[in-house]
């Protein structure tokens, strides 16, 4: 872990995302927070320890999900699949498919294993699995506020992790998605899905992949920026001159969408793109990037890290 010290910092974006405005001033205290996402290295070792079971290892149950297609009452989770040719984007089952059998153990389907990807971040895991990975490891998941601070790496206001340019002189700084999404891949690698951790510059505060490669969860429900709220006993919001002390997210009730597919289902805030983010789509590669996910969401592009508050 590392520790990242207390104080503020300019939050949010102008430029990209309306839930990423305003820009703000916040305040939080010292913390520590891992060097990397956890590793499916480090989740199995939890899983040994304990038998835990993730749940995208269970079947769900129908009357959590009226509607549901019988034939998905199984286990499984959302895995990323490359279309052939360019598609809408506004059609997210354009390149998501359930695939039954996928979780953390098997992360493309149930021919596939973690045997070659141990130092790769653990995926498939929902918030649940998150959470009880870091109360067995004495941890916690963290505040919205206390990762963008970690991802900004001591640079203050800038768009990206390591200044206002994504690519500054040609170099590729994170594991996001090159060329156009979701068909023309032109990764040096020829891959498209996870990088082993540290497998680029580590940021300012010696982080690594704290853009990119995974979204990570974080424990604030999810708000528009216009709704950050202090945490209790932190202290009110002042005048703009003054930051906004310890910010928590929303309310579980406030974080649900008024309609559609989430209808009546809770959401918290993850960070920091993925490897699926691109220039043409889903330009979420910066610290300030934020998203809402359902707490019960499994997919080959989430994973997570813990703190350790002081």
């Amino acid at each position: 872990m590392r520790f990242i010290p207390g104080g503020s910092f300019t939050m949010g974006s102008e430029r990209f995302y309306d839930d990423e405005r305003p820009t703000r001033r916040v305040a939080v205290h010292g913390f520590w927070i891992d060097e990397t996402p956890v590793t499916n290295r480090q989740f199995a070792a939890f899983v040994e320890a304990t038998g835990y079971r993730t749940l995208a290892e269970e079947a769900p149950d129908p009357r959590d999900y009226p509607g549901l297609d019988p034939a998905l009452a199984v286990p499984g989770s959302l895995v990323f699949q490359r279309s052939a040719q360019p598609v809408p984007l506004d059609d997210h089952g354009r390149w998501w498919a359930f695939v039954a059998g996928a979780d953390w153990r098997h992360p493309t389907g149930p021919d596939s294993s973690i045997d070659a990807l141990l130092d790769h971040p653990v995926v498939h895991v929902a918030h649940r699995d998150a959470e009880a990975y870091a109360a067995w490891s004495g941890k916690a998941l963290p505040t919205e506020a206390e990762w963008e601070l970690a991802a900004r790496g001591g640079i203050d206001g800038a768009e990206y992790a390591w200044g206002d340019e994504l690519a500054p002189g040609g170099a590729i700084l994170a594991n996001y998605w090159q060329g156009m999404f979701p068909f023309a891949n032109q990764r040096a690698d020829g891959g498209y899905r996870t990088t082993p951790v540290r497998s680029f510059p580590a940021n300012g505060h010696a982080l690594f992949d704290m853009i990119g490669n995974v979204w990570e969860w974080t424990s604030d429900w999810y708000a528009t920026a216009k709704a950050l709220r202090p945490a209790p006993g932190g202290g009110a919001r002042k005048a703009s001159c003054c930051a906004i002390r310890n910010p928590r997210g929303g309310t579980l009730r406030g974080s649900m969408e008024a309609s559609g597919p989430d209808l009546g289902r809770g959401r918290k805030v993850v960070k920091g793109g993925s490897h699926l983010c691109a220039a043409n789509y889903c330009q979420r590669y910066r610290p300030a990037a934020r998203h809402p996910q359902t707490l019960d969401s499994t997919t080959s592009h989430i994973g997570f890290r813990c703190v350790r508050r002081v």
